[in-house]
């Protein structure tokens, strides 16, 4: 609904290619290179970096050689921000006496008369109580007067203060300036008093991304109720094969093997036989999920973290997984990866022993019902059953830890799948072909 721009990389004057990168944009946590759809001379810039836009919306206008002998303006709708870039076939001078602007806070209709939610609106409202009939009361800045998450929101937090919600703007109020007009700045909240830190301290904005992150976070918490369950797995077998294929592996498929794809390929397993751990809730409804898509916690060399999700991971094989969680990985860390990477994730899995932890208690990624996560892998000494007696032998030992939504996992189901997990990768054969 929605996008920040984060940078321009061309300015008013400038001559552009098309196809050539004109802005970077954000939306949620991917940031995407947007490319000019003409080619000619920057006229005009419309909205400034880390401002947020509509989808839809005309952010900048190219004049090209075929327009310039055209005496009137004709605008063509934009299908998507990607694709926001439009060519003015005639000198500002005319375009700036036809082209409406819409203030920011102007609710519009959409032709049909009917205005459309997305699911993470009526989701927000149904969580608030907020009825349907009072939803359309709810005026939206999004395209064509939708309601987006910040409209909801701020509605949400004037409801609890008491304040009553703006009626909507009707279409006979909104105004035609010149497009060239700035966007009216939303008023900024003064804090009613600074805060005052003692001692010796430093001070960090956070960046877009944290803020993102912390937001999600926090809204997991009060979302769901969490139980973390945790077992422990004896991987040796699989430690052994990974370590005698790898070489063999990487030069056969082009790419590493990891113990990820492998470990993903136990819960698909297991999802398979447990179904209702790929689900998700809306209000009293459990939405079982049919398709398998395993979102893979990724750390960036930020500090950030972002989950891109393995579509149908179901239908890969061995070295299926390894490509795509090579691919993903590689496109998160060098800012490669699209929207739609970090979409639809069912179930995620999360490494934190990557970085040396033991075992950690993840939080689920909404609006998923569980997250599992495994530890590093250490040779400890264990007590071995055998038909001849008890033995202690030194084996490659990890911890599994899976925090889930208790109020569709009960600790029974919790438990049985985090089992059923930690004997998949028990009961990997070491004599598995690649």
């Amino acid at each position: 609904m929605e996008a920040t721009i984060l940078k321009w990389h061309k300015q008013p004057g400038d001559t552009i290619k098309a196809d050539e990168t004109l802005l970077d944009i954000a939306t949620d946590k991917v940031d995407s290179e947007v490319p000019s759809t003409a080619e000619g001379i920057i006229k005009e810039i419309l909205f400034k970096e880390n401002d947020v836009v509509a989808v839809g919306a005309v952010i900048a206008r190219v004049e090209s050689e075929v327009s310039a002998g055209v005496s009137s303006y004709q605008p063509a709708p934009v299908p998507v921000a990607q694709s926001a870039v439009q060519t003015a076939p005639t000198p500002p001078t005319t375009v700036t006496e036809e082209i409406p602007y819409q203030p920011v806070g102007a609710a519009s209709s959409s032709p049909s008369g009917i205005r459309f939610y997305s699911p993470l609106v009526l989701n927000i409202a149904a969580q608030e109580g907020i009825s349907m009939s009072e939803l359309e009361t709810i005026p939206g800045t999004g395209n064509e007067g939708r309601v987006t998450k910040k409209d909801i929101i701020q509605y949400v937090s004037q409801r609890g203060r008491g304040v009553s919600a703006p009626a909507p703007v009707q279409k006979e109020e909104i105004r035609v300036v010149p497009v060239s007009a700035p966007a009216q700045p939303e008023p900024v909240k003064q804090a009613s008093s600074p805060a005052i830190y003692s001692g010796n301290v430093e001070i960090i904005e956070m960046d877009r991304m944290r803020k993102l992150i912390a937001d999600h976070m926090v809204k997991s918490k009060h979302t769901s109720p969490h139980v973390t369950s945790f077992s422990e797995a004896d991987v040796t077998n699989l430690v052994m094969w990974r370590d005698k294929v790898k070489k063999e592996f990487e030069k056969r498929e082009g790419t590493k093997i990891t113990f990820t794809p492998l470990i993903i390929e136990a819960i698909v397993r297991c999802i398979k036989k447990y179904p209702l751990m790929n689900s998700s809730i809306d209000g009293d409804k459990i939405i079982v999920k049919k398709d398998i898509n395993i979102g893979m916690a990724t750390a960036l060399p930020s500090g950030n973290l972002i989950v891109p999700v393995i579509k149908n991971a179901d239908q890969l094989n061995l070295a299926g997984l390894a490509k795509q969680v090579n691919g993903l990985a590689d496109a998160a860390r060098n800012g490669k990866l699209k929207a739609d990477d970090t979409q639809g994730g069912t179930f995620t899995f999360t490494n934190v022993g990557t970085f040396g932890s033991l075992m950690g208690t993840p939080i689920i990624n909404q609006p998923q019902v569980a997250i599992l996560a495994v530890g590093t892998i250490k040779k400890r000494p264990v007590v071995i059953e055998t038909p001849h007696g008890d033995s202690i032998a030194i084996r490659h030992m990890m911890y599994i830890s899976m925090s889930y939504d208790h109020r569709i996992v009960d600790g029974s189901l919790g438990a049985t799948f985090l089992t059923a997990v930690a004997n998949e990768l028990e009961r990997f054969n070491p004599e598995r072909d690649i």
